[in-house]
């Protein structure tokens, strides 16, 4: 069962929190085994983004979706992970071409140090003008260097976004993804990623707070197999056994972070008019219907020439849609 854990170090400015993804991730997986499943390379860095994303959206406590998506030049053209405020989550990635199985991430989706990781904020009760909050930050580091680890991606946009020095450990496999955050408190306020501006006085303490410092390299200590195969309880007793730690309740289950999709036939119906009635009606022509895959889950939408007419009908004449999903 997939899990959260927060603590805290008692009497210290920093905090933590530990996820494994084991039921969460291996649902994105079967769903995707249809349409051939992804690259061991491309399942390592998706489980990867899916357990940074459930860590970044527990941390912030946002009312909306946090979508986490790194795009590039590489075959992987797009890979996504989005996390509700209820820690329900899905994820998926546009591969097209080859991916050899130990590629690193340049190779994926920064061949020519173009990439980039993007990190969306979408309210949920989003009032009108009002836009998602978005940050970007590129797949280099401050010497323009490659960057080949999720982990220092994102470490890069937490600094950047928040003021706060942040450690993150990932790793997945076919069967886990799993992460370790460690961040420094802020001395007050919230922060940018919330947002809110962080103080100055914060800037200040970058890299400079030794019980921060002192943790940090405990949590880089832990190794990609131990993430991955030892339980919360024996990771955080190995790394932390001489810290005062106050453990939370974890979060699982309903509680926890679990696999659902967002999709809908009216938002597929939305989709559809975006495109226009001609491109619609060339579309049944050439094909006899419309049909739309979601990426995420895999379920299929199908639009017959009388579905795909009342798209375009005004939504208070509309009659009910003919049961095309499967």
């Amino acid at each position: 069962m997939s899990e959260l854990h927060k603590f805290m170090f008692e009497g210290l400015p920093v905090r933590g929190m530990l996820v494994r993804l084991t039921g969460a991730w291996t649902d994105i997986l079967q769903r995707r085994e249809q349409a051939g499943g992804y690259p061991a390379a491309v399942q390592e860095l998706l489980g990867e983004m899916t357990a940074a994303a459930t860590l970044m959206q527990a941390n912030i406590k946002f009312n909306g979706a946090l979508v986490m998506q790194i795009m590039g030049d590489g075959p992987v053209k797009l890979a996504v992970a989005e996390v509700q405020p209820d820690l329900s989550l899905r994820a998926t990635a546009t591969v097209l071409g080859e991916v050899a199985a130990d590629a690193p991430l340049s190779h994926m989706v920064n061949v020519n140090n173009t990439g980039r990781c993007a990190i969306t904020l979408d309210p949920k009760d989003r009032q009108p003008g009002q836009q998602p909050y978005q940050g970007v930050v590129p797949l280099f580091g401050d010497r323009h260097e490659k960057l080949e680890k999720l982990s220092e991606v994102i470490e890069h946009y937490m600094l950047q976004s928040e003021q706060l020095d942040t450690r993150l450990v990932l790793a997945a496999n076919d069967k886990v993804a799993a992460g370790l955050l460690i961040q420094r408190l802020p001395l007050q306020g919230e922060a940018n990623l919330a947002g809110a501006g962080a103080v100055a006085r914060d800037e200040d303490q970058i890299g400079l707070n030794e019980d921060y410092n002192r943790i940090a390299i405990l949590a880089a200590s832990l190794k990609r197999e131990e993430l991955l195969e030892l339980d919360a309880e024996t990771i955080l007793r190995r790394l932390f056994w001489e810290e005062d730690l106050r453990r939370f309740e974890p979060l699982v289950g309903d509680e926890g972070p679990r696999f659902a999709c967002t999709c809908s036939r009216e938002r597929v119906s939305g989709m559809l008019r975006s495109l226009g009635r001609d491109e619609i009606e060339s579309i049944i022509a050439e094909q006899g219907q419309v049909e739309v895959g979601c990426d995420f889950c895999g379920a299929q939408y199908r639009f017959d020439p009388v579905d795909a007419a009342q798209v375009f009908l005004q939504p208070h004449t509309q009659p009910p849609a003919t049961p095309n999903l499967q």
